[in-house]
């Protein structure tokens, strides 16, 4: 039987925290998460007027900022990730700038896992675009091209 070697075996290795079921076939490619990211605006508003409270009154450009400054080099790149309305009210924030492939994001530990240590690792190349103008976050997973031949 020929079963399929992955460019990096560690990338699918169980954590303390995850049995990880993923395999390479799972991950490359592109997966698409819609609704994820802050797009300006917010559910929460106040009961009395209607309106959203100052603070919360938000920019995506702010948003991007709190990214920006955030971020640090030889990181996971950062997104500003939208928060329920419960987590807006107790922050006082509607975002909050998150790794990129953040388990809230990704719908679970297994993912954000792999996508991790595939973005830490030299086989794979992982490429992310956040539309903050649809709240869709797109990850692209591939081989680089010296683990492209099987």
């Amino acid at each position: 039987m020929n079963a399929h070697k992955p460019a990096d075996p560690t990338v699918f290795e169980d954590t303390d925290r995850a049995e990880i079921t993923l395999t390479e076939p799972d991950i490359l490619g592109t997966h698409t998460f819609e609704d994820v990211l802050y797009t300006g605006e917010t559910d929460v508003v106040n009961a009395t007027t209607g309106e959203t409270p100052e603070m919360l009154d938000k920019t995506v450009q702010e948003a991007k900022e709190l990214v920006q400054r955030t971020s640090d080099d030889g990181k996971p790149p950062r997104i500003a990730k939208a928060q329920s309305s419960e987590r807006t009210i107790d922050t006082r924030t509607p975002y909050v700038s998150s790794v990129f492939c953040h388990m809230d994001i990704t719908g679970g530990y297994e993912w954000h896992t792999v996508l991790r240590k595939a973005w830490e690792s030299d086989s794979y190349t992982v490429t992310h675009d956040a539309n903050y103008t649809t709240g869709t976050l797109t990850i692209t997973v591939e081989k680089t091209a010296e683990n492209t031949s099987d």
